[in-house]
This record gives C-alpha cells, sequence and structure tokens, in this order.
C-alpha cells in the first residue's frame, strides 16, 4: 500500500529506542524525512544512522527532554515546520494513589499531557495553513482500561485524550488528523522495567515474570516495536483523513470491552 507521505517531513518524539523508534523506522521506511528527539545522545544518534543507512532519508537529530521547556524549544527550533508530528515521552513511575503528592502529578501532567499539548500547539498552526498534518499522540491503554499502580499516568494520559477529543474535531476540517495510539504490553525497555517489579515483587524469575503478564494477553505474546510503527504509519498517511480524533488500542486484545 501507498501511504502517500514520501518526502513528508516528521518530528517523532523520544525515538531513539521502543514505540518511538519503531515509528520512526516506519515512517523512513515510507521515505519520511525526520527530526529524531531523544535524551540520550549517544543512542539517538546510533538509531539515527541505521535508519539513514537503511532508508537513506534525510534526519536531524535532536537530544534533549522534550518535557522540559528548554527542551522543548530546542526541539521546535530544529523542527521547523513539520507535517506529522509523533508525540511521546516515557510514563511516570508506579505505586500507590496515597503516596502520590502534587508534586508527583505536575511531573505526570508536564511529560504526559502538558508536553503534547504545547506541542500541538506549536506547529499545528502550520500545518493548518497548509491545509495538511497529522498528528499521532502515543498514550496508553490504561486511558481505557486503567491500570492500577500506574495512576499517574492514568490522569495524565487521561487529560491529554479530553484535550484531543474536542481539538481534533476543530482542526479536521484543515486537513489536520489528530489519533491517538494506546499501546498495551509491547517488548520495550519500559516493559522490562515492569516485568522487574512483578519479578521483585513475587519473588519469580524474569521468565515467570513475563509468563505472568503474557497469560493476561490473548494474542499470548507481547507486542512489537515494529508491527506498532507500521500502525503509527497508517495513521499518518493519505489514508487516515476521515478517521478524527480516534483512540486506537493495540494491546493483544487485553482490554476485555465489547467498544
Amino acid at each position: 500500500m501507498e501511504l502517500g507521505i514520501a518526502r513528508k517531513k516528521a518530528l517523532v518524539c523520544a525515538s531513539s529506542k521502543g514505540l518511538g523508534f519503531g515509528c520512526a523506522q516506519a515512517l523512513a521506511r515510507e521515505g519520511v524525512d525526520l527530526i529524531m528527539n531523544a535524551r540520550t545522545e549517544e543512542t539517538l544518534e546510533r538509531s539515527a544512522e541505521a535508519l539513514r543507512a537503511e532508508t537513506g532519508v534525510n534526519i536531524t537529530t535532536v537530544a534533549a527532554d522534550v518535557t522540559s521547556e528548554k527542551g522543548r524549544a530546542a526541539v521546535l527550533d530544529a523542527a521547523g515546520a513539520v507535517d506529522i508530528l509523533v508525540t511521546n515521552a516515557g510514563g511516570p513511575p508506579p505505586g500507590l494513589w496515597k503516596d502520590w503528592s502534587r508534586d508527583d502529578f505536575i511531573a505526570a501532567f508536564d511529560a504526559n499531557m502538558l508536553t503534547p499539548i504545547a506541542l500541538m500547539q506549536a506547529l499545528m498552526p502550520g500545518m493548518m495553513e497548509r491545509g495538511w498534518g497529522r498528528v499521532v499522540n502515543i498514550t496508553s491503554q490504561s486511558v481505557k482500561g486503567p491500570i492500577p499502580v500506574l495512576g499517574l499516568s492514568n490522569t495524565a494520559r487521561a487529560g491529554l485524550t479530553g484535550f484531543v477529543a474536542g481539538t481534533a474535531r476543530q482542526v479536521a476540517s484543515h486537513g489536520v488528523i489528530i489519533n491517538n495510539l494506546l499501546p498495551g504490553i509491547h517488548d520495550t525497555d519500559r516493559a522490562l522495567s515492569l516485568d522487574q517489579g512483578v519479578m521483585d515483587a513475587q519473588g519469580i524469575t524474569m521468565d515467570e515474570a513475563r509468563a505472568v503478564r503474557m497469560a493476561g494477553i490473548p494474542a499470548g505474546r507481547y507486542g512489537t516495536a515494529q508491527e506498532f510503527g507500521a500502525t503509527c504509519a497508517f495513521l499518518c498517511s493519505q489514508f487516515a483523513g476521515f478517521m478524527v480524533g480516534q483512540n486506537i488500542v493495540l494491546d493483544g486484545g487485553a482490554l476485555n470491552a465489547t467498544i
């Protein structure tokens, strides 16, 4: 399928590894030029060089914390006008509701709600002027099915979802399409960290911890960054113009819901 986005330009946040890299890789394979961002310069440059060698697209790297005001300014300055925005940031740590302070919530809001909103506010006006744009926010399946130990993430990402629900319908007539991708468990560093938590809490091996979590996934496995990236690329394509403000769950069937 020809996605019709070759020579477009995309900003993909937190894209040196994991789901962000999966999205960057899928877009690069479609001929999209990239601005790749991550906090760790060495890892970012290694990932960017691998994609340059594979696809030949133009890639600009910006090593910065996009959840900080200074880092966001650096990313936006390097990006300039883009056609595609993929927002992404690591989730807040697990914990219990009784232990979270106001500062904990503010940090979660800054990373997982206010940062993607700020990026959309900065980049979508240009997309609207040009009459075409795509925004994909990587959120979490917890938006639809809250995860008790990830209450900070549940809260911040639900706020972003509410913002997108209204905003997506205001900009669609200008050719700018916003959707959210809601991952379940994928085989990334984030999954490894949560597996480690299960391992430590239950006194079991890593293989046993992964088996425990896989047991709750009808597909019987973790997702891959590559299949996640392919879905992201489709949402950025010429064929996604009638998908407005949707929340696409990629979780192997783990969310037990009819609608």
